[in-house]
């Protein structure tokens, strides 16, 4: 489990924690919990998701089971650098959606002396690194990975399956659109969908076009 900085931090530059995941792995979970220690302590805490996540509420941050801290819906990743003045602590939830611009605004606020929690998907449904994750992993202080647990093997699970047909990149949904598998069952699972999609291009070729009643 994270131990948080007990140094005063005050004197001192503040630092970026990273957790990041697969769906369903506990990372707004975790979120939830380090943010509600702080405030526990009495520190000024400040949170902040991006406005496009309204799955379960419009301003709260809600983790799957149920747990919920409010926070500020903000368009762009600009805006939290306005918002976050003479905070000890700001916490960010699915900043995979935010743009490349919430790197430069967590290591600003860090150099501010705050201290950023930062919750995301590391991957994508397609396995591939997800938006602005790496960065904020890359000049973070402190990395937690979480995992689910694997829904066809009951392993570690760290990616995210996505069982609809949509192909667009950002698609907020629950256990009917998508579900935690392993590295096992993500590429069998992958590879069945590539199969289905050749036998059905394959069919579309075979069956001739009608004609054109005269």
């Amino acid at each position: 489990m994270f131990l948080e900085n007990t140094v005063n931090h005050k004197e001192q530059f503040g630092w970026i924690e990273v957790i990041c995941g697969s769906m369903f792995s506990g990372k707004t979970e975790e979120l939830i919990r380090r943010l509600k220690r702080a405030q526990f302590a009495k520190q000024k805490v400040e949170i902040f998701k991006p406005a496009v996540d309204v799955r379960y509420d419009e301003e709260m941050v809600v983790s799957h089971d149920a747990n919920e801290i409010r926070s500020t819906p903000v368009p762009a990743a600009a805006n939290i650098r306005l918002l976050a003045d003479n905070c000890d602590v700001v916490g960010i939830d699915e900043a995979q959606f935010f743009d490349d611009g919430i790197v430069a605004v967590c290591n600003d606020l860090a150099n501010r002396g705050i201290r950023v929690i930062v919750a995301g998907l590391d991957m994508d449904f397609k396995g591939n690194p997800f938006g602005p994750m790496p960065s904020l992993m890359a000049t973070a202080e402190y990395v937690t990975k979480v995992h689910a647990v694997c829904t066809r093997t009951g392993n570690l699970a760290q990616y995210s399956f996505r069982k609809s047909k949509s192909d667009d990149l950002v698609l907020l949904g629950e256990t009917d659109e998508y579900e935690p598998l392993s590295r096992g069952a993500y590429y069998k699972a992958m590879l069945k969908e590539s199969v289905k999609e050749i036998e059905v291009d394959d069919a579309e070729e075979i069956v001739p076009k009608q004609q054109p009643d005269n």
